[in-house]
């Protein structure tokens, strides 16, 4: 059974490669087998870096990964997911340095959280503050599911899946922010929800489409990940939570590996939360 698991042979695409998640996805697939084609903006990585402390980390974890796998094993490409013509380009380089891509992780997305975003009343937040986000976190996981699906298509097996949020099936809860100074008060922008409700459905849409060809859809959507949250946020949210803590990075692993694998082998369509319990009450 373990050898189901395993992903030897299988070239993967993870986009928002330089993203906070970026590096958990690629250092999953990577450890079960898999060749791995990390996909983000130009200059992204760089930009990261020199943003904050926790950007900072998740580029030690990319040149962590550069130094440990060979460049037969990852290869970074730029590559702007709203951009179908970038993104073909990816698939064509992928084809010729690493092979026929099986697995394409959907990961580059916008949230902003605290301290990251202007804060607006939910009556004056811009609308074109909303649509980025849509544009991003909805529109370009459909075309880069397109690209690489439509080439996993022509062979006929491949595994998508798209990186939702628990706030894909439950509204935030404004509570956990409160406590944070400012004015107006700190909203979860509503676009960062809608859009991973979205890409739910997308997952749904594309699973029935692909399903007689061979190629699995499903959403993989963590919950209250631990990092730079302050300390009264995550004993408010601990406390949401019935398993009584927050998700580390190896909670995510095993389930990315599971759904990319043909450990799950009949299952399309799902949306896999992995939130400790937080939407079951």
């Amino acid at each position: 059974m373990s050898d189901r698991f395993r992903l030897d042979g299988e070239v993967a695409v993870v986009t928002g490669a330089s993203g906070r998640l970026g590096p958990v996805w690629m250092e999953a697939l990577l450890n079960a087998g898999a060749r791995v084609a990390g996909v983000d903006l130009p200059g992204a990585a760089s930009s990261n870096a020199a943003s904050n402390a926790a950007s900072n980390a998740v580029g030690d974890a990319v040149a962590e990964l550069k130094d440990r796998y060979t460049d037969d094993k990852l290869h970074l490409y730029e590559a702007d997911v709203c951009d179908r013509d970038s993104l073909t380009e990816v698939n064509e380089q992928c084809l010729a340095e690493l092979g026929d891509v099986s697995i394409l992780v959907n990961n580059a997305g916008i949230d902003q959280p605290p301290g990251n975003v202007t804060s607006y009343r939910l009556e004056d937040i811009p609308g074109e503050a909303f649509s980025s986000v849509l544009e991003v976190n909805v529109v370009g996981a459909f075309k880069a599911s397109q690209v690489f699906g439509g080439q996993m298509l022509k062979r006929g097996r491949g595994s998508i899946i798209n990186i939702g949020s628990l706030y894909a099936s439950v509204s935030p809860d404004a509570s956990f922010y409160d406590h944070i100074n400012c004015d107006p008060p700190f909203l979860k922008p509503p676009a960062y929800a809608a859009s991973k409700a979205a890409l739910i459905s997308l997952t749904q849409y594309f699973s029935t489409h692909w399903a007689a060809s061979g190629i699995r859809v499903n959403a993989l959507s963590p919950g209250g990940v631990l990092g730079e949250q302050d300390e009264e946020f995550k004993r408010k949210f601990c406390a949401r939570v019935p398993m009584g803590r927050m998700a580390a990075y190896e909670d995510l692993k095993g389930p990315m590996v599971f759904l990319a694998s043909q450990a799950s082998s009949y299952i399309t369509g799902v949306n896999l939360n992995i939130d400790g319990g937080f939407t079951v009450w």
